[in-house]
């Protein structure tokens, strides 16, 4: 977008009159164009008013990523109430982990867990917050985020951007959209790649994104869609743990610290492919149909933190110690024991959605009624091959003065001044066995929105899915959904609804532990009001969360030790207030403001082997959270500026370390020259030392990027 009609009033009018025969227009606000957008697909799979949704909806628009200098997905938990950073792409969000996504409503993350998804390709991001299962199937209680892709436009703009700052960024990216065929067909070509160091060590990255798309009406009533994405990412010293702490979060090394060597490296390619189709069947019944398909390929060679010498036993020292003498290892209580893993993933999925939406009146009762159908299949694949020291010390040898090269054990590493100094083509591994697996899932779904009077609405909903995973049994579930709205007035709408979730577990052939399915139920009521002629939006919603057989990461699980990677812990209640504040503060002042209180405690349950028991805190749910975001134009000069903060309070992590509270600052100036348009945006004024989740003992918490710059240039065709 450019600046010039950024930094322009969006055209809300106010009044008209005549003068000398010359319409006059009066206009005032600016909401929807800069951060607030009114209507959401998400919460209903029908065009819905911010107004009439009975839940709690946020929208990143498209002008909010651009200010923030957004790339990833993680650039952007500030925006959001109650969700914070929990690993990679995963987030906490209402109190519980959250690592499923949506791309234009319909399942299909070609990133998949440990990569995390880049914004080049992305309008908006919509976050559906609560239990999703009536529309979407299965998913985490505390919400959802959908990404909504970018279009081909009727419209004919080209963009050329280059950009550079910290830790050696440099990249650009360039996209044209426009007619193909008269007014029938439009086209979207785009084109993404970016370099960048970090303040990690040995980690490097290069993301790179080609996109394609056509749309066609085929007919008046028929628009079809067709996009295709390929995805090439590759980080070297990959894949990236934390950095140790102590008990009560305080970073035990430089923050720059990793396991990783220089060889080690996590790549990511895919191919995604997507067709939609939307027909108006009649006057009042459309329909949907979105097939969405990918294939990804991640290969990864990694070293994994197990433990630093100054924790192990007394035994364990006597044992150890003598044998990493002779090896020349590095001995000291700093240094840490590692794994080497070497593993790759291959993934082909695809997905059908259709949805049929019929809008009519029954009996003086409008009602707009959603019939939709959704499956789901995916096959993957895993193998792995591991290294360690104490494996490769009990393994049998042809020649037993071979266990006396140093070479084929995998070294621990001094996390204070870590010498990085491994050749992992030589390390001794062990095959681990490939895992296959196919599963499918069928979703069944009906929904009715009712307008009784002008001031009541309903909503009810019903699902049901079937699940079906090769070599497990069968697995069902019915997913309910009511909701209520009261609307005294046209600026406020007082809302009331319940909602269950679940999520289905995989049990892994080789695990001692058999996991059910998660189930969620939610209780939740809010208050919207239109402030100042609909300049200003304000949310506030409370919420009741009681989710059953939670599983949780085993903080003591190694690959390869029998122990299982996931425990279920019993039962988790989380409850809490989210509010939300949009819009204009002035004619040039606008912005974005959220609070949420989280209280999320472990209710049920008490395990010998994790930390989590009755009565103690959920791992990584802060109790408050506070993020803002405000921009001034000045547009005498063409220019604006932004700051905003971003607040979260202490957490504890899987092992019960405390994950301290931060606040950081950022900030952006953006001007607009002809058809230039420049931006600079710092990140982390202050500089400030933090930790944006914890993980595990072993592994420490996930150090916060220091501070860093970044500037944009751009020019608009």
């Amino acid at each position: 977008m450019a600046v010039a009609s950024a930094l322009s009033p969006a055209l809300s009018v106010a009044q008209t009159s005549q003068e000398n025969d010359i319409e006059v227009i009066t206009v005032k606000g600016r909401a929807a164009q800069f951060y607030f957008v009114e209507q959401a697909t998400m919460a209903t799979k029908t065009p819905t008013d911010y107004m009439d949704l009975p839940q709690s909806v946020q929208v990143l628009s498209k002008q909010l990523i651009q200010d923030q200098a957004a790339r990833q997905t993680t650039d952007l938990y500030r925006s959001i109430s109650g969700v914070t950073q929990f690993s990679y792409s995963g987030v906490t969000a209402r109190g519980f982990r959250q690592d499923q996504v949506r791309y234009d409503g319909v399942q299909g993350d070609p990133y998949s867990g440990f990569s995390i998804p880049q914004l080049f390709n992305v309008e908006r991001v919509e976050v559906l917050k609560g239990p999703t299962g009536m529309l979407y199937g299965a998913g985490q209680p505390g919400g959802l985020l959908n990404y909504v892709t970018k279009k081909p436009k009727f419209e004919q703009t080209t963009e050329f951007t280059l950009f550079t700052g910290s830790d050696d960024l440099l990249g650009g990216h360039v996209e044209t959209t426009g007619i193909l065929v008269d007014d029938k067909v439009a086209y979207r070509l785009g084109a993404f790649h970016q370099n960048k160091d970090s303040f990690r060590n040995n980690a490097v990255e290069a993301n790179s994104l080609l996109s394609a798309g056509l749309t066609w009406y085929a007919t008046d009533a028929t628009e079809l869609i067709f996009q295709y994405d390929h995805i090439d990412q590759q980080l070297d010293g990959h894949r990236l743990r934390g950095v140790p702490v102590s008990d009560d979060g305080h970073f035990l090394t430089d923050i720059s610290y990793s396991a990783n060597e220089k060889s080690d490296f996590q790549d990511l390619k895919a191919d995604v492919f997507q067709f939609t189709a939307n027909i108006d069947i009649a006057d009042n019944l459309t329909n949907t149909t979105v097939i969405r398909a990918f294939n990804n390929k991640r290969n990864q060679q990694y070293h994994e933190n197990l433990g630093l010498v100054g924790d192990l036993s007394d035994s364990q020292k006597a044992q150890y110690l003598p044998v990493l003498d002779m090896l020349g290892m590095p001995t000291q209580d700093t240094a840490m024991t590692r794994q080497f893993r070497d593993q790759a993933r291959a993934s082909d999925e695809w997905s059908i959605t259709t949805d049929f939406v019929y809008e009519g009146t029954f009996a003086q009762i409008e009602h707009t009624v959603l019939f939709g159908s959704d499956y789901t299949s995916i096959d993957e694949t895993f193998s792995s091959k591991i290294s360690d020291l104490n494996r490769t010390l009990t393994a049998e040898y042809a020649d037993p003065r071979e266990m006396l090269n140093p070479e084929i054990h995998v070294s621990t590493l001094d996390m204070v001044n870590p010498q990085y100094t491994a050749d992992s083509s030589k390390y001794r591994l062990f095959d681990r066995p490939t895992q296959e697996t196919q599963s499918t899932r069928l979703g069944v779904y009906v929904q009715d929105q009712v307008r009784i009077n002008p001031q009541w609405l309903a909503i009810a909903g019903l699902r049901y899915d079937r699940f079906e995973d090769q070599g497990q049994e069968q697995d069902s579930n019915i997913s309910p959904r009511v909701g209520a709205i009261y609307q005294p007035n046209e600026e406020m709408s007082i809302f009331v609804n319940r909602s269950e979730g679940f999520t289905p577990q995989n049990t892994p052939e080789d695990s001692t532990v058999t996991l059910t399915p998660e189930l969620s139920l939610q209780h939740e009521l809010g208050i919207k009001n239109v402030w100042l002629d609909g300049c200003l939006t304000t949310t506030f919603a409370a919420y009741h969360i009681i989710k059953n057989d939670v599983t949780v990461s085993n903080p003591n699980y190694v690959e390869g030790s029998g122990l299982p990677e996931q425990l279920q812990i019993g039962e988790v209640t989380s409850k809490g207030i989210e509010i939300d504040v949009i819009g204009d503060i002035t004619e040039n002042w606008t912005g974005t403001i959220n609070y949420a209180y989280n209280d999320a405690t472990v209710t049920g349950g008490n395990p010998d082997d994790i930390r989590n028991t009755v009565g103690s805190e959920f791992v990584n749910a802060p109790d408050h959270t506070l993020g803002m975001w405000t921009r001034y134009a000045l547009p005498n000069i063409n220019s604006s500026v932004s700051i905003g903060f971003d607040y979260v309070d202490e957490r504890v992590s899987l092992s019960g370390q405390t994950v301290r509270s931060y606040v950081t600052w950022d900030a952006s100036w953006q001007t607009q020259i002809d058809n230039f348009e420049i931006q600079l945006n710092l990140k982390n004024i202050f500089d400030k030392e933090y930790a944006t989740s914890g993980f595990n003992k072993r592994n420490g918490h996930f150090p916060g990027e220091p501070r860093s710059v970044v500037l944009q240039v751009s020019y608009a065709l």
